[in-house]
């Protein structure tokens, strides 16, 4: 049996947790037109009877300006650690230059594929060129060409990457699809439609907590503390006469009904925390 822990890295924006719901056939890990939508480090187990892939999708990589930051890069720097196969993710609309410098920098101790991404987006003269570019780097073991929205070449890079796995004893039993807990997915939901509902800074000035996940006969009731950092941002997200937030809340209850598949009561309360992405305790106590 071919098992192993394949880590996606890559830049904000390049579709790394797009790419890790396409593999997984589920959607695990939230996905924003916004960068920095993903804040942790998200595994995704795949197992079937000869192989187990156990993919991580991480942050993109940035220079830390606040101690949220850190946190978000000190999981980079453990799925560095832990990798069997690193997935080099670009973006092939982006700056071919940055993304080498970026990878250089991983240092990565194992074999890595660069994936480049969003194929459909470009011509073909322009995938040759980026072919040549990244197929001569010391850090690229093979490429492949994809687009994770589209799922075009999925199938063939999943079959690339169980190749390079060591063979072994599966890390997980059961069917379980992840190692993290139901109620972690259900707030990185409401994250998600706080980037798609609101502009500007006002999502990465905010996280979510779940403060009450009680499963009862009929359906599930849960009940989260949106946490902002001024008075003004929860005006905002609460919206004029409480607007916005009503939207929010039903736009996520449809979502975490749907990855829950039974019927869900949702509550959402706005807390502000001023400086939260600067203090260690608030950000050990929202899960960073």
């Amino acid at each position: 049996m071919k098992v192993g822990f394949v880590n996606i890295f890559g830049k904000p924006n390049a579709g790394k947790s797009t790419l890790l719901n396409a593999l997984m056939g589920e959607k695990l890990a939230i996905v924003s037109h916004k960068v920095q939508t993903t804040r942790h480090r998200v595994k995704g187990i795949l197992t079937e009877k000869n192989y187990q892939v156990v993919l991580s999708d991480t942050p993109g990589i940035i220079d830390p300006r606040y101690k949220l930051h850190e946190k978000m890069m000190q999981s980079v720097r453990t799925a560095l650690e832990d990798a069997d196969l690193g997935l080099l993710l670009v973006d092939v609309k982006d700056n071919w230059q940055e993304n080498d410098a970026l990878f250089s920098s991983l240092r990565l101790k194992v074999a890595a594929l660069v994936v480049i991404n969003k194929t459909d987006a470009v011509n073909a003269a322009r995938l040759e060129e980026a072919k040549h570019f990244f197929e001569q780097k010391p850090y690229c073991r093979e490429l492949v060409l994809i687009s994770a929205l589209k799922k075009k070449g999925i199938d063939e890079l999943l079959q690339k990457i169980i190749s390079y796995l060591p063979e072994g004893e599966p890390f997980y039993t059961g069917d379980d699809l992840t190692d993290l807990p139901v109620k972690f997915f259900a707030s990185e939901i409401i994250r998600e439609k706080i980037f798609n509902l609101y502009e500007e800074e006002i999502p990465y000035h905010t996280t979510v907590l779940v403060q009450e996940f009680a499963e009862k006969t009929t359906l599930v009731k849960i009940r989260a503390d949106i946490i902002v950092q001024r008075e003004t941002q929860k005006g905002i997200i609460l919206g004029e006469g409480g607007k916005m937030i009503k939207k929010l809340g039903t736009e996520a209850r449809k979502d975490i009904e749907a990855f829950l598949g039974q019927k869900v009561f949702l509550e959402l309360f706005v807390k502000v925390r001023e400086k939260w992405r600067e203090s260690d305790v608030f950000l050990k106590e929202y899960g960073y």
